[in-house]
């Protein structure tokens, strides 16, 4: 049980800070730092000045199901059967493309499949004006809040900025959190790793499918994806085990885990011993317990929630045509809920 406070601890997203000053205020006091950044006086003072705050945004960040929801519960909405259906068939009908793109990147196919059907079901939503709108409006919000989780949300303003000015002074649409087209990349990470995948000049992710795969394959190479590597194994662990040594601080090689009795639950041998790994259990050692390699991480930098991350993972496999997990989530254990969680951080904060 122990672990699993931790866990859900570790979850408690920070509350939304309370904003010093007015809207306007935060627009007039940001505009040095944009045009610093490099964005011309002509855009910013053509587009800012007459934005007023997006009402969804602090609702939306405080109720974001990463953060709020058991990670059981979250795979269960996201990992459902109609969208692994749904998933099979968008891969299979973008066959050549995905097949180019892993070819190109070194990433998983699959890989790249399930953070599409995860963001945009497989583009599904992109067409929805009530998901999907101008960024800049949402971002300013967002940073005029001071969510203080996400220490990007200036920069992503600027990026978006930048990319409106590239875009003849429109604004990118993407969601309320700013992330553009069909694999949801923030703008910062559009302006480092924008790929035209299609050839067309241009990148637009919204509308070619091919540019928004190249795009976030070469975002998931920078972060440091492993090509040929598993994102984890479901595991075994044998009573006794010393449940210190599940910590994503210090990856060590498969061969010191299965030296204390850990074995795949799938009873076939892992092929690369030497693969560095860390030891998981997202519920405590009652739920699935997992040995992750660092291509789980590189999911932790495309979503920074753990939950997200294992919804891919999961997703990955059964897009190829794998299983459930073998072990059983704990449903029937009761976790503190967010404002739980916050209260049992302030108090241990207090305790030093």
């Amino acid at each position: 049980m122990r672990l699993a406070i931790f866990f859900w601890l570790a979850l408690a997203a920070p509350a939304l800070a309370q904003p010093t000053g007015s809207f306007s205020d935060f627009v007039a006091e940001f505009r040095n730092e944009a045009l610093a950044s490099g964005v011309s006086a002509a855009l910013y003072d053509r587009i800012m000045p007459g934005l007023t705050p997006d009402p969804r945004v602090p609702n939306l960040v405080e109720t974001q199901p990463e953060f709020t929801t058991p990670v059981w519960d979250y795979i269960d909405g996201r990992v459902t059967s109609g969208r692994i259906q749904r998933g099979k068939q968008a891969l299979e009908r973008n066959a050549a493309l995905f097949t180019a793109v892993g070819q190109r990147f070194g990433v998983d196919p699959y890989l790249l499949g399930a953070i599409w059907g995860m963001e945009t079901d497989y583009g599904g939503v992109l067409g929805n004006d009530g998901l999907i709108r101008p960024i800049v409006r949402s971002l300013a919000t967002v940073a005029w809040q001071k969510r203080s989780r996400f220490v990007e949300d200036k920069a992503d303003l600027v990026a978006a900025l930048k990319l409106t000015e590239a875009n003849g002074g429109v604004s990118p649409i993407g969601s309320w959190a700013g992330a553009i087209g069909h694999l949801q990349v923030n703008p910062s990470n559009v302006l480092a790793h924008g790929t035209d995948g299609d050839g067309d000049g241009r990148v637009d992710l919204h509308n070619s499918l091919a540019d928004a795969l190249a795009t976030s394959a070469q975002f998931i190479r920078h972060l440091g994806y492993q090509p040929g590597v598993d994102w984890g194994f479901e595991v075994s662990v044998p009573e006794g085990f010393d449940y210190l040594l599940a910590t994503r601080e210090q990856l060590r090689p498969i061969s010191f885990f299965t030296q204390q009795g850990i074995a795949r639950v799938s009873g076939r041998p892992f092929a690369n011993l030497d693969t560095p790994v860390f030891l998981y259990v997202p519920a405590g050692k009652s739920g699935p317990k997992f040995l992750m390699t660092g291509n789980y991480l590189v999911l932790k930098g495309y979503n920074f929630s753990d939950s997200y991350a294992m919804a891919v993972a999961h997703l990955t496999d059964r897009l190829k045509g794998g299983g459930a997990f073998v072990t059983p989530w704990p449903r029937q254990t009761q976790f503190p809920n967010l404002a739980q969680r916050r209260a049992i951080q302030e108090d241990l904060k207090r305790l030093g």
